[in-house]
């Protein structure tokens, strides 16, 4: 499959009901791209500016205050991509855990949520969500824990959001998470251009086909498409507070 111009991507998603789109920062190279992407596509697309585990050592005072810089613009939405990966440990944990604790302390100066991964490392990631309960919220971004990390989360304030891994055949279990989640509290995303639903699996993922991982989540909540739609449409307007989105579905 080629790669989609920026132009096609947001034309596929428009086709597809898929009306604002916030592109993920993971590491100071990404930032001035995803902010210039935003700035230059908005009302439309938005973004987020965080230092993702992988990338923990790259979390130093220039990269800060860029973070800082931008926090205010009205295209940021969120700090993110930020959390611990014990599986891949790209990074030493020392240095996941303190650019995990330091970007949640700039959400909360901020007032900014945060969009929080999480593999391998579950205890730790509920340990730094308890410590931070009351003072942050986010969601946890590209749910594959237990059930266990689901209740935690809810009890802390956060809500879950499911990608394309939700469809594949293997994640019964997955799935079964669901069932504790409540509505008012559930994402559906894309980790675009990673983790494509079914049928699509293998191809480069693009907004326009989060409509597949939706699918999945209403038959397993037992809720039409549209039901889905509109509630996940409203807890990105609670959560994401900078998000311009008129009053009424287009």
């Amino acid at each position: 499959m080629m790669e989609l111009s920026p132009e096609e991507v947001l034309e596929k998603a428009l086709e597809n009901g898929v009306e604002r789109m916030i592109n993920i920062g993971t590491c100071p190279e990404d930032h001035p791209k995803v902010l210039e992407i935003a700035k230059k596509y908005s009302p439309r697309v938005f973004c987020t500016l965080g230092v993702h585990p992988h990338d923990a050592v790259q979390f130093d005072a220039d990269c800060e205050k860029f973070m800082r810089d931008h926090f205010n613009d009205k295209e940021v939405v969120a700090v993110g991509e930020i959390g611990l990966d014990y599986y891949y440990e790209q990074a030493p944990r020392d240095k996941q855990v303190h650019a995990f604790e330091a970007q949640m302390a700039l959400a909360e100066e901020y007032q900014l949520p945060v969009q929080i991964h999480t593999r391998d490392a579950e205890p730790e990631t509920i340990e730094i969500l308890k410590k931070f309960d009351g003072r942050v919220k986010g969601l946890i971004h590209c749910f594959t824990g237990t059930k266990i990390l689901a209740e935690k989360a809810l009890e802390y304030g956060y809500n879950i959001a499911y990608s394309g891994i939700v469809t594949f055949k293997n994640a019964a279990e997955l799935r079964e998470t669901l069932d504790i989640v409540p509505l008012d509290r559930l994402h559906v995303e894309t980790d675009a251009p990673f983790l494509t639903p079914v049928p699509f699996r293998g191809k480069t993922n693009h907004p326009a086909m989060v409509i597949h991982t939706a699918e999945v989540v209403a038959k397993q909540k037992q809720v039409d498409l549209s039901q889905l739609a509109l509630q996940t449409r409203q807890n990105a307007l609670s959560l994401f507070t900078k998000l311009d989105w008129p009053s009424e579905p287009s």
